[in-house]
């Protein structure tokens, strides 16, 4: 990374709760703004600088004087475009009472250090949204999400109140709701907007769209929520897909066993059934997206928050949650012995060099102190860590390197985040493949009716060979139990797998021709026994000492001695020549040997001469 001098780059923070206070936040030493990722905490920014190949475990936070900019809020979202941060939304204070003023979206320049007032924004007409000239309103507790390679930013749900909205009375109930706010950043194109189409940028202002019509948008069943999260998955459809998790109103909560999923490219949403055990209901946890190396799977990752029903008795969660895509299979995080950070809820995460940084959150009111507050959780080994390990990349967005390098050749969308990303051992048991990707469950295990997930595929990223360029680059350990590149257990099992079903198989057809043999024997017995009591039998179908069978009149067989021994003693019966057959043998030569010495056919006969006692069953 190269240093940008004496330059430092500055955001506004308002801390979560409704009475907010602003500062700066920064780390020594500045760095580009390219260079640098960005942990969003409930509208809250903090720069956080990883020196390459050291350990961090408690990185320097450093209070600025704050350039004059937006009113003090919560639960709003930034939006970041790589260039600028939009604070869109959040919530004015309650203790004192503060009205809210007329919604104005912020930029703040990174370069320039400096806030931009965007004032009186409108929507814009387009696929599923509202017609043009409607004034956008500030919501609060929403879904936030942007992807800098499209040049947008959403928000998804929240509610709108007199913590919101001017002019709003506050004994007017707050309202919640389902809609998608869409912003398109300056400079950049959508062609689902009616003034953006064949190729149009957007102006300094940006474009807005507010997305209500779209597809299951409009029926029950798509419920009002706020205190979600939303996710991006490149793929699947030519934009890739939003994921709306959790979440709900004062009334009811979202189940997580059907996964709300918004098509970018056609600005429609779908439902999507999951598998496996899912999470418990919950409003306020946090969500980052890993993905395997070669584009197989993208692994979301949920962690905490809390139950608010019933009314009074509110529980924080600690648990991890993975939905592995495209499977949508949801696999519980085992983080029982490690020593983990309380639970919480209204905190936010972000992903860089495959670690998971957990900022601040509501702990409940047994603990009058959360410390740290940040926390970092390894998404490969699924373990929580006391430091944050920085990788050596290349990529400026830190995304794996045969997802960058797929960025430039086929314009594929990578996520940022995922450079050392492995995928767990837990993980690979559900969805097959090793560490870099190679899943064999590539569709949803729950089989889609419509939409991108029945349709389209994930995207292909090439993993480059043992060539020195590693496309996951390399953060330690044993991968959540696997170990390398090759899933060896894995292989394990599939041979000894193979080796038991080939025994299987072999016992099955042993016992087959020892129940049939053994139903030779018993007839051949009683036949015997007829003959003894009646001999002009024998001599009307010319045959001594051996059993009619079906299909058997006109043959003759004679009985020999026995001289196999007890090791033969299942072995079968020797046929003679028919008085017929032109003295032909049978070439299942002594298979009757042991039936004419009145010796029961054994299993364990069969098992070590099967080859045998086959010719038998086969001639008789």
């Amino acid at each position: 990374m190269r240093a940008c001098n004496t330059k430092r780059f500055e955001e506004s923070a308002q801390e979560t709760g409704r009475q907010s206070h602003r500062r700066l936040h920064t780390l020594e030493p500045a760095i580009c703004p390219r260079e640098r990722d960005f942990v969003h905490l409930w509208g809250q920014i903090i720069f956080r600088v990883w020196p390459d190949e050291r350990y961090i475990g408690s990185p320097t936070i450093k209070g600025l004087p704050q350039p004059d900019g937006p009113p003090p809020v919560s639960n709003g979202y930034l939006w970041n475009s790589l260039d600028s941060l939009f604070l869109y939304g959040g919530e004015y204070s309650d203790s004192p009472v503060t009205s809210p003023e007329p919604f104005s979206l912020w930029e703040y320049d990174i370069a320039s250090s400096e806030w931009k007032e965007h004032s009186d924004p409108k929507t814009s007409a387009g696929n599923n949204a509202e017609p043009d000239g409607t004034p956008v309103q500030r919501s609060g507790e929403g879904a936030g999400f942007s992807v800098p390679e499209l040049g947008r930013g959403w928000y998804f749900g929240g509610h709108l109140d007199g913590y919101t909205t001017a002019g709003w009375s506050q004994s007017i109930p707050r309202i919640y709701l389902k809609s998608l706010i869409e912003y398109t950043f300056p400079g950049s194109s959508n062609s689902q907007v009616d003034s953006l189409k064949d190729g149009k940028s957007a102006g300094d202002d940006g474009v807005w769209r507010n997305i209500t019509e779209g597809g299951l948008q409009e029926k029950a069943g798509f419920t009002e929520r706020a205190d979600g999260a939303l996710a991006y998955i490149p793929g699947f459809s030519k934009e890739g897909i939003l994921l709306g998790l959790a979440g709900g109103t004062n009334e009811t909560l979202t189940q997580m066993n059907v996964i709300d999923v918004y098509d970018i490219a056609t600005s429609t949403w779908y439902k999507q059934a999951t598998d496996g055990e899912a999470p418990k209901i919950r409003v306020n946890p946090c969500a980052v997206v890993a993905a395997a190396a070669d584009g197989s799977s993208f692994n979301v990752y949920l962690y905490g928050g809390q139950n608010l029903l019933p009314y009074g008795e509110q529980i924080q969660y600690d648990d991890i949650w993975i939905l592995t895509i495209p499977s949508f299979t949801w696999i519980k995080v085992d983080t029982s012995g490690q020593s983990k950070p309380p639970g919480r809820a209204g905190h936010t995460c972000d992903i860089y060099d495959g670690q998971m940084v957990v900022v601040g959150g509501y702990v409940g009111r047994d603990i009058s102190c959360d410390s740290p507050g940040i926390y970092v959780f390894d998404l490969s080994e699924l373990k929580w860590q006391n430091q944050f390990t920085s990788l050596k990349g290349t990529d400026p967005q830190n995304r794996q390197s045969s997802q960058s390098k797929a960025l430039e050749k086929d314009q594929l969308l990578g996520l940022s985040g995922s450079f050392g990303y492995q995928v767990p051992g837990s993980v690979q048991s559900v969805i097959g493949g090793g560490v870099e990707g190679g899943a064999t469950v590539t569709a949803p295990v729950q089989a889609p009716t419509d939409g991108p997930l029945a349709t389209g595929k994930p995207p292909k990223y090439p993993v480059s060979g043992p060539d020195g360029d590693n496309a996951t680059g390399t953060n330690g350990g044993t991968n959540g139990g696997t170990n390398g590149g090759t899933n060896v257990g894995a292989i394990v099992a599939g041979v000894i797998a193979g080796v038991f079903a080939v025994a299987a198989a072999y016992f099955a057809f042993c016992a087959y021709v020892y129940r049939k043999q053994l139903a030779l024997y018993k007839r051949h017995v009683a036949m015997t026994q007829q003959q003894a009591a009646d001999p002009a039998a024998a001599d009307k179908f010319g045959y001594a000492g051996a059993a009619e069978l079906p299909g058997s009149v006109g043959r003759s067989k004679t009985s020999t001695d026995n001289t196999s021994g007890a090791a033969n003693s299942g072995s079968g019966y020797t046929s003679v020549p028919n008085p017929g057959s032109s003295g032909r043998i049978s070439t299942a030569n002594s298979s009757t040997e042991d039936l004419m010495a009145n010796q029961e056919p054994s299993f364990l006969g069969v098992l070590l001469s099967p080859r045998r006692s086959l010719r038998v069953i086969n001639r008789d």
